[in-house]
């Protein structure tokens, strides 16, 4: 689901409260070493994830944001806030020429660039809690 953060959002804390989980606790934070990405560059989004003021030749930049069930993708465009919601059970990530996160047909493709770098540790934690999460180990390569 997708929602605007600019401003404090109610419904936002409320479903990424039910579909994700509380957030981490300051304990569970400093054991993950950190549940938040730093930003990266935007290459693409989809078409349901665009709102009115969205325009490809700008920057746009996102961070990710770990979450027990799930994680949150924050977009920032034009002075603006958004956050997308979403559960392992549908987060699909693909690692080709680009880096993209997938779910409900819809998609977030970021530059492999210096940004994508400082963050591919972080990529494979989200890939370990997805799969610890599903019940799956010792199955999948990292990247």
């Amino acid at each position: 689901m997708f929602f605007n953060t600019t401003y404090y959002n109610e419904d936002f804390v409320d479903f990424s409260t039910q579909e994700l989980g509380l957030a981490f606790s300051l304990l569970e934070k400093i054991q993950l070493g950190g549940v938040g990405s730093s930003r990266m560059i935007v290459e693409a989004i989809g078409n349901k994830l665009q709102v009115g003021s969205y325009r490809n030749q700008d920057i746009n930049y996102s961070s990710l944001e770990l979450r027990p069930k799930g994680i949150i993708v924050h977009l920032n465009q034009d002075h603006e806030q958004y956050s997308w919601v979403i559960p392992y059970y549908k987060l699909h990530i693909y690692n080709t020429d680009s880096f993209s996160i997938h779910s409900e047909g819809t998609f977030v493709r970021f530059r492999k660039d210096k940004h994508y770098l400082q963050n591919k540790k972080f990529i494979r934690k989200i890939s370990d809690l997805k799969n610890s999460f599903m019940g799956i180990t010792d199955y999948y390569q990292y990247f």
